[in-house]
């Protein structure tokens, strides 16, 4: 195995672009690391770029958003009290990840690239409107995070592509996010589904909205007929029963031993609602 410490993303994609084997880069370290030790994976290149300047750092945008560094830890983000205060369903979404000594390692970055369709930070990424910043030999293309995941396991990055930043956009006034998911256990246990909702308000109407949803397709989903059913409603019983059927019509889950299909695709509608309404209060500042 081959170990290297790039300085920068363009040395980074220039390795990992070069390379003719199997290639992993390390941030965190708490899938990568875990798989080497299964032996899963024994890649030819470990790519560490922890040596980068900037991976560590939550700074503001010019235009009042969020640059994270793809090293800033789980732990990281539950401390950041600004971020946390404008995106608490993005933070509350990687909190859910592990234990907490594993949220003193793992990334956002890393929970999106390992692929999983129920990924709990994901889906508050996706409603939040996220972009990342990628890195590669022609340059730095920004995209989507909801363009990212391909299947399980599987990602939309090419070779020599290396994900240098998540961007959150700027959060405005009368905004609010929540994340929820259900688990069989009380911890530590992987999404049977999970839902994110953003959303702003405008004299208690909602004029704008995102619902994604997890663990219920190969990807995490974003469901623009649930957010259209509550955008111009004050969320009442109505706007909210819409917003359940449109979360249930997307849903296309499989039945494992976690859950039956049938059982996933009600708890789509149920946590969508949950998760409007939360996000919903959050945004009007009535949040308990």
């Amino acid at each position: 195995m081959n170990f290297h410490r790039p300085p920068t993303f363009a040395d980074a994609s220039r390795i990992a672009a070069a390379a003719s084997g199997l290639t992993r880069f390390l941030a965190g370290g708490t899938d990568v690391l875990v798989q080497l030790r299964a032996g899963m994976v024994t890649p030819e290149d470990l790519i560490d770029v922890k040596q980068i300047p900037g991976v560590f750092d939550v700074v503001r945008t010019a235009d009042g958003g969020w640059r994270i560094g793809v090293a800033v830890s789980g732990m990281d983000l539950r401390r950041h009290e600004d971020l946390r205060a404008e995106w608490p369903g993005v933070v509350e979404g990687m909190n859910l990840v592990g234990s907490t000594q594993v949220q003193g390692r793992a990334t956002l970055v890393g929970n999106l690239c390992n692929g999983s369709p129920a990924a709990d930070s994901v889906p508050g990424l996706v409603a939040a409107g996220a972009m990342v910043e990628v890195t590669n030999a022609a340059g730095v293309r920004v995209v989507p995070v909801e363009t990212i995941p391909a299947g399980p396991g599987k990602t939309t990055l090419q070779k020599g592509d290396v994900i240098s930043a998540v961007i959150l956009p700027p959060r405005g006034e009368k905004g609010g996010d929540a994340y929820l998911r259900f688990i069989p256990r009380t911890e530590m246990d992987i999404a049977v589904v999970g839902c994110a909702v953003s959303l702003t308000v405008e004299a208690d109407v909602i004029r704008a909205a995102r619902v994604a949803l997890g663990a219920v397709a190969p990807t995490v989903l974003l469901v623009e007929e649930a957010a259209a059913a509550i955008i111009g409603t004050t969320l009442d019983d109505a706007a909210l029963a819409a917003l359940g059927k449109a979360a249930e019509g997307a849903a296309k889950p499989i039945t494992d031993r976690r859950g039956t299909k049938e059982f996933r695709i009600e708890l789509a509608g149920v946590l969508a609602r949950r998760a409007a309404k939360i996000a919903y209060d959050r945004a009007k500042g009535t949040a308990k």
